[in-house]
């Protein structure tokens, strides 16, 4: 029988790993929630390990069903191939009142609360930066979850980068860009490091500059809320270096192989929702 209770700061994770790591390690940090509030299932002992010693106190169950019983809101953090199966572990011991936050690429609202057996759901879409507490997640929700748990979810989500809402039908693109982009973004910098090494840097340095330029050309991006084409005419001066290296990129397609990647990662999200 489902619980009929629930404490409202208590969590859930069903999956423990890296992105539920990241997740509940910047909900305790934040103050958010206590580390004993929070139950966790994952088969794999080397995740409840990490976890464990990263986020101390956690607590850990035996099974899906037993995490998610008196719990106020329940994280799916699974592969997507793995979604069905946890949708229906968990389904008979939700709490009436619970709200379900999945993270898991592809799979739509509707097939969720299908497999979760509530239409109290919440989508997310976040990246690997949160981490470090600088990711971002794009949110959407049925009509079903209430206005307080809608808010609780996206204090505790801000607790690891910033917050954006987005209709369902935008889930996908979000995941090619901004769930997918920091293997882009590291790929970058692997070749520009590599670049600094050709021209004889040493490649501590090397990596050290790339890393650093990224980094601070983002913040100047979000601090300024100029354009990018604004930041990279700013440094291409007539005759200069930065324009030599420009069209070289724009002579060996880079421009349109990241909206390409950004667009087959888009796709592959959308294939995943229907597996």
């Amino acid at each position: 029988m489902p619980a009929t209770t629930t404490a409202t700061d208590s969590i859930a994770m069903i999956g423990g790993g890296q992105m539920a790591l990241a997740l509940a390690e910047g909900f305790c940090r934040a103050g958010l929630v206590t580390a004993d509030s929070i139950a966790v299932f994952d088969p794999s002992p080397a995740a409840c390990e990490r976890l464990a010693a990263r986020v101390p106190g956690v607590r850990f169950a035996s099974s899906a069903a037993e995490a998610v019983r008196d719990v106020a809101i329940v994280f799916l953090a699974v592969k997507p191939q793995q979604a069905a199966v946890a949708g229906r572990e968990i389904a008979p011991s939700l709490a009436p009142e619970a709200v379900v936050v999945s993270i898991v690429a592809g799979v739509p609202l509707a097939t969720l609360a299908d497999l979760a057996g509530t239409t109290r759901i919440v989508r997310v879409m976040p990246n690997t930066p949160c981490l470090v507490g600088r990711g971002v997640s794009v949110v959407c929700r049925t009509s079903a979850v209430p206005h307080a748990a809608a808010e609780r979810v996206h204090a505790l989500l801000a607790a690891v980068g910033h917050v954006h809402e987005a209709d369902e039908s935008l889930l996908d693109a979000v995941t090619g860009l901004s769930g997918s982009g920091p293997g882009f973004v590291a790929l970058l910098v692997e070749a520009l490091s590599d670049g600094g090494v050709k021209a004889g840097l040493p490649r501590p340095l090397a990596l050290s500059l790339a890393v650093e330029t990224l980094a601070g050309t983002a913040a100047l991006l979000e601090q300024t809320g100029e354009h990018p084409a604004q930041i990279k005419d700013r440094v291409s001066s007539p005759g200069g270096t930065t324009i030599a290296g420009l069209a070289v990129l724009e002579q060996r397609g880079v421009r349109s192989a990241l909206i390409d990647a950004v667009v087959a990662a888009a796709a592959r999200a959308k294939e995943l929702g229907k597996a």
